[in-house]
């Protein structure tokens, strides 16, 4: 039971701060933040992304570069050009890495995007995401009761990017659309959307790209809008 609830709270936390951090704030700016806050959430997506931290620049221009080519053969992440979710998985990856090179220059979809040069070069390199992997490894090894639990193990180790494949695949392949003028094939996969904290809303993310809400009909609830009118409330951001 204790691997469950490390599995929920490992789950949900590496999650938000993708949706709130990486995708609402540094590829969107929906809102603001202090540099010193800023530098808080680099740190707290670093700790709670562990091994599979996604590097925020890198994220912001690949998402950036997605919505301004939704599924045309320019899009980093298409269902509708990859075929199958593995492949889709090969070519974001493999985009990501040559941003992350910095193989290109990005112009304006890397304008405004929050940076941490020495913090950013820390975190990518690869012994630390290994150690990352020790300590899942060593929770498991102390709690796990079942062989099965293990197969939740790398599920922990690749849960920045397990996250972004679910929406980036389900999102633009299943469910139902609000928004039917929009050419891509973005989709409401779930109505209440609990799993992945508002991010299968994409139909209505992608017709108002900068909006912190992303869900519009009165089912729609986005845990991630909430959690964020809870941060401006207390002052967190504006």
């Amino acid at each position: 039971m204790t691997i469950l609830w490390i599995f929920v709270v490992h789950w949900y936390t590496s999650l938000f701060f993708q949706t709130f951090f990486l995708h609402r704030y540094v590829s969107h700016g929906m809102f603001k933040m202090s540099k010193s806050m800023e530098r808080i959430f680099f740190v707290l997506t670093f700790i709670f992304q562990g091994s599979s931290f996604l590097n925020p620049r890198a994220y912001g221009i690949l998402h950036r570069l997605h919505h301004a080519h939704s599924d045309t053969i320019d899009d980093p992440h298409s269902p509708a050009q990859t075929g199958n979710i593995i492949r889709m998985n090969f070519v974001t990856f493999s985009r990501y890495w040559s941003i992350l090179k910095g193989d290109a220059n990005h112009g304006e979809y890397e304008k405004g995007i929050p940076k941490w040069e020495s913090f950013e070069k820390f975190t990518n390199k690869f012994l630390i995401r290994v150690l990352f992997i020790g300590l899942y490894v060593g929770l498991y090894a102390t709690f796990a009761t079942t062989a099965w639990q293990y197969l939740l193990l790398p599920i922990h180790i690749f849960m920045g990017p397990i996250h972004g494949s679910i929406v980036n695949w389900f999102g633009h392949k299943a469910g139902y659309r609000n928004y039917y003028s929009l050419k891509d094939n973005s989709k409401h996969t779930l109505p209440i959307d609990l799993l992945m904290m508002g991010e299968l809303y994409q139909n209505n993310h992608h017709k108002e790209p900068t909006s912190p809400n992303f869900g519009k009909r009165w089912f729609e609830i986005d845990i991630g809008y909430l959690l964020y009118r809870m941060l401006k409330m207390i002052k967190v951001v504006y």
